[in-house]
């Protein structure tokens, strides 16, 4: 589904990516892991679209097609989700204004028939009731004196209505207690399937005891350093990653 080929990336001149190899398959959830700093959400960003990054050297393929070569808006149509670590507040636009805004431009983009008001509802709310959102929710400005919890399930809402092939997580444990996390966790695992990819990027193995991943990357410096299976973010734990010395992060 994502091929990513000795991706280099810098901003302001400075290397942040020094040489990315991944490869996302559908049907299973990914999680990277790091300390501050290593590159985990530049990443995320890159994936994205964003243009405060520049690519020096890679490529990045998304279902066999260049990712580098479009903008956020195409990337979203080919089916790319971002969850942001900090979402932003959007004043004056109700949270279903934009969520119904958001699945028709994908909708048109893709050459499918755009949702009615009528459809629309019906839909949202079926979604907003499996992960816990209320119709007042709905009308609220987006994000706008939401707590962390909410932000994060308003994210979830956006997951399960645009129904994306691969959803990228950046950090989308921040903030959260322990109840919070494990509603925006089962949100998340309601929407696994063998059509879809989940890259999780985290600092913690804590979000990773209820999301699991099959595979969990290393990243540091720039360098994925280790790849292995569920059991390497415990050993995270408790060794930290100081176990990875700057000479084979370099």
């Amino acid at each position: 589904m994502l091929k990513i080929k000795n991706l280099h990336v810098s901003i302001d001149g400075n290397e942040i990516l020094r040489g990315i190899d991944l490869d996302l398959e559908a049907g299973k959830t990914y999680a990277i892991m790091g300390p501050n700093g290593s590159g985990k959400s530049t990443l995320s960003y890159v994936l994205a679209g964003s243009d405060k990054y520049t690519i020096t050297d890679g490529t990045v393929s998304f279902n066999g097609k260049n990712l580098i070569g479009m903008n956020p808006e195409e990337r979203a149509g080919e089916g790319l989700f971002l969850g942001f670590q900090y979402p932003v507040e959007i004043p004056g636009v109700a949270t279903s204004t934009f969520l119904k805004t958001a699945l028709n431009a994908v909708k048109k983009y893709r050459g499918e028939d755009e949702l009615d008001a009528m459809q629309f509802l019906k839909l949202v709310r079926k979604k907003a009731e499996e992960i816990g959102i209320s119709d007042e929710m709905l009308k609220r400005p987006v994000n706008v004196g939401f707590s962390g919890g909410e932000k994060k399930r308003n994210e979830v809402l956006q997951l399960a209505m645009l129904e994306p092939k691969l959803a990228v997580l950046d950090e989308t444990d921040s903030g959260l207690d322990i109840d919070a996390l494990k509603t925006v966790a089962d949100g998340v695992n309601r929407l696994r399937g063998p059509k879809r990819s989940m890259l999780v990027i985290t600092h913690y193995q804590r979000l990773l005891n209820y999301i699991v991943p099959d595979v969990i990357h290393v990243l540091v410096n720039g360098k994925i350093v280790a790849t292995g299976a569920k059991d390497l973010a415990i050993e995270l734990e408790k060794s930290g990653y100081s176990m990875f010395t700057d000479s084979q992060a370099a």
